[in-house]
């Protein structure tokens, strides 16, 4: 049986084949068809079960109704939530979202967006890799709608969604200042990007607010591409070197996994003595014993915010002056547990 057409829905409904075409691409409220035809159209549309042709709309109206997603890591449990959430919420609004992890590398980061291009997406979400400045600068010169998050990149005039992350880490620092912590650790990723900096600044901060300066032998940079084995030995130089330590900060909540697990094999209670905080919620935090206190981010927000951004960006006529950016930075919550 010969698939239902748009000339057959346009027959069916009494109005013309530009009529359903207008409503098929969401060009009717700009074409002044009223909600009755709408109405009728959708209707007979799930009726007929008319599925159209998206390589042909996507060369009639030059949209492609997807978004490329690029994050640093698809398996870390923050950006996995985050894209989920997007997911869902860009499903309701007609598109889907096409995904991809950096691994931090800035290689990598540019060729996943000339990926995208070549499949035309109408739109990027990037957690940027210092290095990728010139290749967004690209996209927005050719006024593709793009919105960075998670981390900002400040040399540059682009839509962004993050959290504070200083406040995040001043919080973090405080908490543990206010528990009679004197000798906090600060263990975080060797990467140069701006939210774990200034994760930093204000875990720094927060022990200069209490009369104590911050120690570069209890600072530890772990690769990202670190394997356990090598996170367990800068770890283990770190206790070995500073056994005053009674308190660690970590900076990504991947890190704080891997050191609950070197705490249980070096049989190193985790107690009122001796603390720790992550950065990121997930669910090992909750179950821990004892559980674990976070800096959470607003994950729900974060995403909502997100799809706001690009489909304001995707609703704005092109051909007219760039409006100003939109700049958005939501607040973090420190959890005690």
């Amino acid at each position: 049986m010969k698939p239902p057409s748009i000339k057959d829905i346009a027959k069916r409904a009494e109005v013309s084949i530009t009529t359903v075409s207008f409503i098929l691409n969401g060009k009717a409220e700009k074409m002044r068809i009223s909600k009755e035809v709408i109405k009728r159209v959708e209707e007979i549309i799930l009726e007929l079960g008319f599925k159209p042709n998206q390589v042909a709309r996507s060369l009639r109206t030059g949209n492609t109704k997807t978004i490329g997603l690029i994050v640093e890591d698809i398996s870390n449990p923050f950006f996995s939530a985050i894209a989920r959430l997007i997911e869902d919420k860009a499903y309701k609004k007609g598109y889907k979202i096409s995904y991809s992890s950096t691994e931090n590398d800035p290689v990598k980061a540019r060729e996943l967006i000339e990926m995208f291009k070549s499949r035309k997406v109408d739109a990027y979400i990037i957690a940027p890799v210092p290095g990728i400045e010139e290749d967004i600068k690209q996209l927005l010169a050719e006024r593709i709608p793009v919105v960075i998050f998670d981390r900002n990149l400040p040399d540059l005039d682009v839509n962004y969604v993050v959290v504070d992350n200083f406040e995040g880490g001043y919080s973090a620092a405080e908490f543990l200042l206010k528990k009679g912590k004197k000798n906090i650790a600060f263990v975080t990723v060797d990467v140069e990007v701006d939210q774990i900096n200034n994760r930093f600044l204000g875990y720094q901060k927060a022990l200069r607010d209490y009369g104590i300066e911050s120690n570069e032998k209890t600072l530890v940079k772990i690769p990202f591409d670190s394997t356990e084995e090598d996170t367990n030995e800068r770890l283990k130089v770190l206790f070995e070197e500073n056994p005053q330590l009674d308190a660690v900060f970590f900076s990504t909540n991947y890190l704080a996994v891997r050191g609950l697990f070197f705490f249980k094999t070096i049989q190193k209670p985790i107690n009122d003595d001796f603390m720790i905080v992550a950065y990121d919620d997930q669910d090992v935090f909750r179950i821990h014993s004892p559980p674990i206190s976070v800096v959470d981010q607003p994950i729900e927000q974060i995403a909502e915010k997100i799809i706001d951004v690009i489909l304001q960006e995707l609703s704005v006529d092109r051909s007219l002056p760039q409006t100003e950016r939109s700049k958005v930075i939501l607040p973090t919550k420190f959890i005690e547990r």
